[in-house]
């Protein structure tokens, strides 16, 4: 079993949290690439393999610009908070067709005491979002046979936003009213800071990633696209 990170990924996180400057950054680059990046890009290639046994039509892209792991860099051009820096460092695992149209990833988010790994449709188009729900109305039995299952239930959490009342065209005594409501359509699943900087971190990513599966190729049924 292989060790990915040690606690000076989350200690940079945490000194780059109080420091979130372009100076700073720039002083303490090298850290970062052999703390955080470089480790995880070793982490998303491991992961390559398992993924492609799992769900085939999903990457794991280990490329530094333009794969797997999301850059360090905010886009602040329309935000209110102008720190340029994350202070966070995140993997998304897409659908090999999702430069075309909108699918799910399975995702992977390191954070100091904020870890987790999930799988979903994060902040959908409006149009993306009427066909999980019609689908979601056609299939409600596979849907609850998915994130009613007790095995999904001890693991995962559905998450995101929710509108406050029903959308339109749905009423509001609808047996799953309260996930027709939702926003996104992601589950997610808390991990250790401890897991990331153990042996176990790859096993247990596979092992969430499997769970995670039947939530994943329920959104690609949804969308017509292949687990």
């Amino acid at each position: 079993m292989s060790r990915y990170f040690d606690e000076d990924a989350f200690a940079f996180f945490r000194a780059l949290a109080r420091n979130n400057n372009r100076p700073w950054f720039h002083a303490h680059k090298a850290r970062y690439l052999s703390a955080v990046r470089d480790p995880f890009l070793r982490l998303i290639a491991d992961l390559a393999g398992p993924l492609a046994q799992l769900a085939p039509h999903f990457r794991a892209d280990p490329k530094p610009v333009g794969g797997s792991l999301f850059r360090i860099q905010r886009d602040t051009r329309f935000a209110a908070d102008k720190k340029p820096y994350k202070t966070w460092a995140g993997a998304r695992f897409p659908h090999a067709r999702a430069r075309e149209v909108p699918a799910p990833s399975f995702y992977l988010h390191l954070e100091p005491g904020r870890c987790f790994v999930g799988a979903g449709l994060w902040h959908p188009e409006p149009a993306v979002r009427r066909r999980v729900r019609e689908f979601m109305v056609d299939n409600p039995g596979a849907w609850s046979a998915v994130t009613a299952a007790p095995a999904f239930r001890r693991r995962f959490a559905l998450d995101g936003d929710s509108l406050k009342r029903p959308p339109r065209g749905y009423l509001p005594d609808h047996p799953l009213i309260e996930d027709l409501k939702r926003q996104d359509f992601v589950a997610t699943r808390a991990l250790d800071d401890a897991l990331f900087t153990g042996p176990r971190l790859l096993r247990g990513t596979v092992s969430s990633f499997q769970g995670l599966a039947p939530f994943v190729d329920y959104l690609c049924a949804a969308l017509d696209l292949e687990l």
